[in-house]
């Protein structure tokens, strides 16, 4: 609780999808529910700022109304179980996204559905380029040396 301010938006967004969760799944003190904090606030200090310059300094007050509202005031009534067809249907979705904007092909959108086991094999192959991807990152950025 003590470094919940390290927690940038993705990290705060994944700890909210948690809670609904929870909420959705009337889930207990014996039940556990596991994120990854994707992002640090460290990564935000300008955007802190501009905020501060345009709002004023982030007042208790306001930060009572935040807890509220997107904390105890998360809901799940947009929320679904989905079953087959309606998971297709999302997935279906993507067309615009990966064929017509990425100009990938439609057969490529098929296999992240019907062949998971070609989809997932090329998504672990990339970790070791991800990671030196991330390490480049935070070298430029000096980011790990702030920490």
């Amino acid at each position: 609780m003590e470094q919940l301010s390290l927690l940038g938006i993705s990290g705060i967004a994944n700890v909210l999808c948690c809670i609904k969760l929870a909420k959705f799944y009337e889930l207990t003190e014996q039940d556990v529910v596991a994120t990854v904090l994707t992002d640090s606030a460290v990564m935000y200090g300008s955007r802190v700022a501009e905020l501060a310059e345009a709002n004023g300094p982030y007042s208790l007050t306001a930060a009572a109304v935040d807890h509220g509202m997107h904390m105890l005031g998360l809901r799940t009534d947009s929320m679904a179980e989905l079953g087959y067809q309606e998971r297709k249907r999302i997935h279906n979705l993507k067309y615009y996204t990966w064929v017509e904007q990425q100009g990938r092909t439609a057969e490529d959108l098929n296999d992240l559905w019907y062949d998971e086991q070609k989809t997932w094999k090329g998504v672990h192959g990339q970790a070791q380029a991800l990671d030196e991807l991330i390490n480049e990152f935070n070298e430029a950025t000096g980011l790990l040396k702030k920490l």
